[in-house]
């Protein structure tokens, strides 16, 4: 059985009268690699502060193996002064000088991981970019050698390529003894990292093994139960207020008993906490824009020796969905203003379409004003916001972004990062725009918002240009991509971000001098048996029903491991259950392939006869 790394039990965790652990149990056991998920705001930051023993819990007690190592990623990292990033990290590392041998040791792991991930190891703490900070961090947790590692939110301002590596390094790297804990909204990263999801919803944790895909799977099967459920409840709760009014007949019957039950009933109804709200979001259009939106004739842009577009022929429509990938500096945000008319190239013409009205998600981060409140960021000095030419109260805007009607006069200093950026999507939201520019909009985002942004955006009828590198949301919404190529080249591709990585490879190698191949000859035709043998025929029958059980299987087993005690059966049966779920999506596919196979030579036989 694998050993427990750290325990929970009993936890509870508080933030005012707002309860983030509610009495709850949580565990970790070596190898696992566990991605955080829930709402901004529900506690997920405050438990990894937990777990990293830097804060305590307010009841409950936390159990933790004899001399194990953890470490903690803060979601912004803090550098100590320092006149290199190397320097800097060195200084609030831990390592012991004392120990000549063993310090050298780790300064060489340090230099390893800064070097693997690209940093740029004597660039200045204090001007480095946010993407530069972040790798230099991870480089410094890895070389620390935690035998539990906590992340929060690692892949905020890394680009693709550091993220896909990232992943590679996790992959390699927690395994068998070591554990990993991780909070982030990118579901593709947990789909390539995770092995267990655990949901914190309303004080609760929930467990669920596998990776964030079949986390939804499961989630989409327990939240039919659970709204099944409620509404019988609701039912019952109503039945017995009625009864209860009828006074006289109550009152007559004497049924203490049921009296107490319906005061029980309206407890449970006044204690039980709803899902929280959903965002609702919507986007204003506003008037069409020409047919043309911009046209990038042989545009080229330099800065210094730095060429960051090349000889560039683009056309943007109406209607486009555009999505820009690139690595950090690769030139995404200047293609942007070249775009929009806001920077000249320095060669090449750049052709706007006509009623072009702009909202640019960017500019505005840059314009929020930390002293003003939610409400007069949205409306300055008026209760009345105008969407889609129906005015609406300033707070019943704002509550469709999740904002109570407290938290609307509140300052915008007092808001977290996630509040702030669905603040700027509402603010964004409420400007009446054809031509909608999101400049990493996802950042800080929590999955559900996220999900309902794609949404939102699959309905906005006008023209959007978009720099993500969020993977899954690019393919969630985009239909064409320019990518940045290396030495200010950029290529053009229909799809999302998996198209492009399906087809760049083909095209930026090489091409290789064609085989001569000698004319295909004409085979001379030549009779074939199509029809299905005995044992084929019996074949065809019983797949439906292996099928099937499989799926059954499948269900069974994500059942049996997200239960709650699951974690205390031996470690062989645990691990033959992760193989055998893992293996059955395999095997699933190579039934449902020679399903097919078998049907179309079925049909086949049967149109010859």
């Amino acid at each position: 059985m694998a050993n427990t790394l750290i325990t929970l039990k009993n936890a509870s965790l508080a933030f005012g009268d707002y309860p983030l652990l509610d009495n709850t149990d949580f565990s970790v056991q070596e190898g696992e690699r566990i991605g955080l998920i829930g709402r901004n705001g529900t506690g997920k930051s405050s438990m990894l502060q937990v777990l990293a023993r830097k804060s305590a819990l307010d009841d409950g007690e936390i159990q933790v193996k004899d001399g194990l190592r953890v470490v903690l990623l803060e979601q912004e990292p803090v550098f100590p002064p320092a006149p290199t990033i190397r320097e800097s990290l060195i200084a609030q590392s831990g390592f012991d000088p004392s120990d000549d041998k063993l310090y050298w040791k780790q300064i060489a792991k340090l230099d390893a991981y800064l070097q693997r991930l690209n940093v740029r190891a004597d660039a200045d703490p204090g001007t480095a970019s946010g993407g530069e900070r972040k790798k230099a961090a991870i480089a410094l947790v890895l070389a620390q050698e935690p035998d539990l590692l906590l992340l929060d939110e690692p892949t905020n301002h890394l680009d693709i390529t550091t993220i896909a590596l990232l992943e590679d390094l996790i992959r390699e790297t927690f395994k068998n003894t070591r554990a990993l804990v991780v909070i982030t909204h990118d579901r593709e990263f947990l789909d390539a990292v995770s092995t267990r999801i655990v949901e914190l919803d309303r004080g609760i944790l929930r467990s669920y093994p596998g990776n964030f895909a079949d986390y939804e799977h499961h989630k989409n099967y327990e939240l039919a139960i659970e709204e099944t459920a409620r509404r019988k409840f609701d039912k019952f709760w109503a039945q017995e207020e009625v009864w209860i009014r009828k006074g006289i007949e109550a009152r007559r019957t004497r049924n203490e008993g049921r009296v107490r039950r319906l005061e029980r009933l309206r407890r449970e109804r006044e204690a039980r906490r709803d899902r929280m709200g959903q965002v609702n979001m919507s986007i204003d259009a506003g008037e069409k824009s020409g047919k043309l939106v911009a046209e990038l004739k042989n545009v080229s842009k330099s800065f210094g020796d730095k060429t960051v577009i090349r000889n560039l022929n683009f056309t943007l429509m109406r209607g486009d969905r555009l999505g820009l990938i690139g690595p950090n500096g690769a030139g995404k945000s200047t293609l942007i203003k070249v775009l929009l008319g806001e920077l000249q190239p320095d060669e090449g013409t750049v052709r706007l379409g006509t009623n072009l009205h702009i909202a640019y998600f960017d500019q505005l981060r840059a314009q929020l004003d930390l002293k003003k409140t939610v409400a007069d960021t949205i409306a300055p000095g008026s209760e009345w916001v105008e969407i889609g030419g129906v005015k609406k109260h300033i707070k019943s805007y704002l509550n469709d972004f999740l904002f109570s009607p407290q938290r609307a006069d509140s300052p915008v200093e007092a808001l977290s990062g996630g509040e702030r950026n669905r603040l700027l999507l509402a603010r964004l939201f409420a400007l009446p725009a054809n031509l909608l520019v999101l400049d990493e909009p996802t950042n800080d985002l929590d999955i559900d918002s996220l999900e309902l942004l794609e949404q939102v955006l699959e309905d906005y009828s006008g023209t959007l240009i978009l720099v993500s590198h969020d993977r899954r949301f690019l393919d969630n919404t985009v239909t064409q991509v320019l990518a940045a190529e290396g030495n200010g080249e950029w290529h053009e591709y229909v799809g999302g971000y998996s198209d492009w990585v399906k087809y760049r490879r083909p095209q930026a190698a090489p091409a290789a001098a064609p085989k001569a191949e000698k004319p295909a000859q004409p085979k001379p035709a030549r009779a074939k048996s199509v029809k299905l043998s005995y044992k084929e025929e019996r074949e065809l029958e019983s797949l439906p029903k292996e099928i099937d059980a499989l799926e059954t299987e499948q269900q069974e087993l994500l059942e049996k491991m997200a239960g709650p005690s699951y974690h205390e059966l031996p470690g062989a049966e645990i691990k033959a259950d992760r193989d055998r779920l893992e293996a059955i999506p395999q095997i699933l596919e190579e039934r449902y392939e020679r399903w097919q196979e078998l049907e179309s030579k079925r049909e086949i036989a049967e149109n010859k006869h």
